[in-house]
């Protein structure tokens, strides 16, 4: 029976589920049939295959060839099927032998010449495979997302001619060796030290309570106040990535067509979006489905600079991804989910002229309608909200000495985090209401801080997170209990809630 089954795997969002691509040669007039639920892209196969076996030396069937790719209810895209195509070709018309093909699955684009092109997204390929002890052969030119996972069962390719070659015996395939150098953490060069930022000292005290317990932050003040370089800077606060999160990091990056660098490999992500920006490529989605910015910034920092610019609507799309560490794109043909467990920090002036009180220029009204371009339940996201006011005059030119580095902060940020880590198994950030309950607080504390809550009208999700607050200010200060004055200052950190309760009273 001329028939061959050749495995590969298809793409969907970080997910690689496995396709059968079935070949199947009859009798009848020459024709050249592909079915399975193929996109365009996929359907152009069948021109590409036919060229590329002629060119490479193979003899292209006159026979009925109808290719099945297996589940039908999958949508296949992409390039990735030309050479599982090919070799099912191949194998069905008697050119290669049958029994190695069970132990392999292709993956690969063809050229017209035969040559194998690389493609996108085939990290969670690559993962999948080792997952399961296959053979992979892919294209040479993705070695290095191969080197990340440092599967040693990965075969290189750079031409249709040495995959037959390799399949009859006859050559070897080169490969990668088992090991990784990227599965420890590299050292990390920071070019940008919070030193560089002059004064602001209770935005850089923030800066640091918010790594340390993964809070997200909102700063507030007039233009060139330095809270885009504050921002920029939280980067060099956190711990870099261990193996299994920079590989989660890098496969969402890979299925987006990214190129991975592997120097940056244990980098956490720093996103800055422009507040042009839609909802689709903030969230993800599209017609093929990709992960959008806050995707990208998984287990990292998405940064959103004058976030009063972005369109309400745009900005209302982050509330669920920000609860639930994940977003959740629909269509007809599939549902796919991405992860999306990032820390938001966000920057924006505090009136339409940029200032308020005596400098500002606009009127209470105009303030309130600038203000209320961000919703209530989304300010109310924001763990910490700070005002990084103008310098005093003489704060440029005073020889007041270095401020404090990166480094040493980063020191203060990382032992937080371990304590965290030891005693919930997460960052306070992601404390339910049941394990905040068991972090220390006394029973007259909370009562404080509902009182607290009460006066100032914030809600019940505002008072757990200022219990987060607290919790980390506690750890930074190496405190097992949580004390009145470590609430008290978490309750310094609600600037938005002042100033809008002050444009209430006027």
């Amino acid at each position: 029976m001329a028939i061959a089954r050749v495995a590969t795997r298809a793409a969907m969002g970080v997910n690689a589920p496995q396709v059968w691509v079935e070949a199947h040669l009859s009798n009848g007039l020459p024709a050249f049939n592909l079915v399975g639920l193929p996109e365009a892209s996929v359907k152009e196969a069948r021109e590409r295959v036919r060229s590329a076996l002629i060119n490479a030396g193979f003899e292209f069937p006159q026979r009925r060839i109808t290719i099945n790719l297996a589940p039908a209810d999958l949508p296949k895209q992409g390039g990735r099927y030309d050479l599982p195509i090919a070799i099912g070709i191949l194998a069905a018309s008697g050119q290669l032998p049958l029994p190695p093909l069970a132990q392999h699955e292709f993956v690969g684009e063809l050229a017209l010449s035969g040559e194998i092109r690389e493609c996108a997204g085939l990290l969670p390929v690559i993962v999948a495979s080792r997952k399961l002890g296959k053979q992979l052969v892919m294209p040479q030119g993705n070695r290095s997302e191969a080197e990340l996972v440092g599967y040693d069962g990965v075969k290189l390719a750079q031409h249709l001619q040495h995959v037959a070659a390799y399949l009859h015996g006859q050559e070897t395939l080169p490969g990668i060796d088992g090991t990784t150098q990227w599965q420890q953490p590299q050292p990390l060069i920071e070019h940008a030290c919070l030193s560089d930022v002059i004064g602001q000292y209770q935005a850089k005290q923030a800066l640091e309570i918010a790594a340390a317990g993964g809070h997200n932050l909102l700063m507030l003040g007039p233009p060139g106040t330095g809270k885009t370089m504050l921002a920029s800077r939280i980067i060099s606060l956190l711990p870099p990535l261990n193996y299994e999160e920079a590989l989660e990091v890098a496969a969402i990056h890979s299925v987006a067509g990214m190129a991975i660098e592997p120097t940056q490999f244990h980098r956490r992500p720093f996103r800055t979006p422009h507040h042009t920006s839609s909802a689709i490529s903030l969230v993800g989605g599209g017609s093929v489905p990709r992960p959008g910015e806050i995707s990208l910034a998984h287990l990292g920092v998405l940064f959103l600079d004058e976030v009063a610019e972005f369109p309400r609507r745009v900005l209302d799309c982050l509330r669920e991804p920000m609860e639930t560490g994940e977003v959740v794109i629909s269509r007809a043909a599939a549902k796919l989910t991405f992860a999306a467990r990032f820390q938001l920090i966000a920057a924006m002036n505090p009136s339409p002229c940029g200032d308020v009180g005596s400098d500002s220029r606009a009127t209470p009204d105009q303030i309130r309608r600038y203000l209320s371009r961000l919703s209530g339940p989304f300010i109310d996201r924001f763990d910490l909200t700070i005002e990084v006011p103008k310098l005093p005059p003489g704060t440029l030119t005073a020889q007041t000495g270095s401020s404090e580095t990166s480094a040493s902060i980063a020191a203060r940020v990382w032992a937080a985090r371990e304590r965290q880590l030891s005693r919930a198994g997460m960052l306070n950030s992601q404390l339910g209401s049941k394990a905040l309950k068991q972090a220390g607080f006394q029973d007259a504390d909370l009562v404080f801080l509902e009182q607290s809550v009460t006066k100032l009208g914030l809600s019940v999700r505002s008072f757990h997170r200022l219990q987060r607050v607290a919790r980390t200010i506690a750890d930074l200060q190496h405190a097992e209990r949580v004390e009145r004055r470590h609430i008290a200052q978490a309750l310094g950190y609600r600037a938005m809630d002042r100033l809008l309760a002050g444009l209430r009273a006027q």
